[in-house]
């Protein structure tokens, strides 16, 4: 006897082909259809010429990925002043000799690089909708969870090692100089604050006195985190790890940050105050996803051209 309520299976059947079909889309198309967003900052000091800054990040590669690896290597055609890698490069142990080779155009150029928890630990399968569940109970990470158990280690320290080799300055709670097109660039970099490995008393006290320029790196954008630089007046924070919410909404956005950032600034270019101080905060959606979660939707992988002007013109 048929069901007085029960949904018709023809209904049934669209409703699983439409599901079908955005997951299809979603890890076959778009997740693989890579972008180059391009940001102007007034962040220098009156006077001083641009700097073009080449924002990479949340690479997450997998072996085999050559779409992803020719795009990366496409973009020291932009020829920027510097690059700046803000973590994720891996998801996959095996990943590393990939990683450097797609990026090795790129570290011809002057740079600067933090970590981010998956260059450290390789993904494990996650229920995604454990990440709304975290959102509202406000656990993020190792901030409120409890300490992974059997994590797999990624060989990080070969992707130090390569970046070293290039030159670019491991930023890893420490600080460094860069000098560019005879400018004098001061950076403050932190360890990622998502697995607790941010150190903010050992680079604490604000912008050095002898660059022309300083800013700040992260990999993931928490609070505390945006805070303290903030309040050291640090004109500009740059940031990755949330994937622009990696799953969005179309005419709504993303539903998450994977950190207590709020959703609104999940991606591009806001402002952050803290004690009186406003920074310009960019938060790169990244190039790529978990090896687990093979998918975007609503949000295209990105890497971002930033054009530092004087604070006199927004052009």
């Amino acid at each position: 006897m048929r069901a007085r309520y029960g949904i018709p299976l023809k209904v049934s059947a669209g409703i699983v082909a439409a599901g079908a079909a955005t997951v299809a889309y979603s890890a076959g198309f778009e997740a693989r259809s890579f972008r180059l967003r391009r940001v102007t900052v007034p962040v220098l000091p009156s006077g001083m010429q641009p700097l073009r800054v080449l924002q990479v990040s949340d690479i997450h590669m997998v072996g085999g990925q050559r779409k992803k690896q020719r795009w990366l290597r496409s973009l020291a055609g932009l020829r920027p002043d510097f690059v700046i890698n803000t973590g994720d490069n891996l998801s996959d142990p095996e990943g590393v000799p990939e990683v450097l080779d797609a990026l090795g155009p790129l570290m011809e150029f002057p740079g600067a690089y933090v970590f981010g928890s998956n260059d450290y630990y390789g993904p494990r399968p996650r229920n995604p909708a454990r990440y709304l569940l975290e959102k509202v109970q406000g656990r993020h990470g190792l901030n409120g969870n409890p300490p992974v158990v059997g994590a797999i280690h990624n060989p990080w320290e070969d992707l130090r090692d390569g970046f070293d080799e290039a030159g670019w300055l491991n930023l890893t709670n420490t600080r460094g100089t860069l000098k560019v097109s005879g400018v004098e660039i001061g950076f403050t970099g932190l360890d990622d604050p998502h697995i607790k490995r941010d150190r903010y008393a050992e680079v604490a006290g604000g912008p050095a006195a002898g660059p022309d320029f300083s800013m700040a790196v992260v990999h993931a954008p928490y609070l505390r985190v945006l805070d303290a630089f903030a309040a050291d007046a640090y004109p500009l924070i740059l940031a990755g790890h949330t994937h622009g919410g990696q799953v969005c909404v179309p005419f709504y956005g993303a539903l998450v940050t994977n950190c207590d950032l709020d959703t609104d600034r999940v991606k591009g270019l806001s402002r952050h105050t803290a004690e009186g101080n406003t920074s310009y905060l960019h938060v790169s959606a990244g190039c790529g996803a978990n090896r687990y979660t093979p998918f975007r939707f609503a949000c295209p992988p990105e890497a971002t051209l930033l054009t530092l002007a004087p604070k006199t013109s927004t052009r």
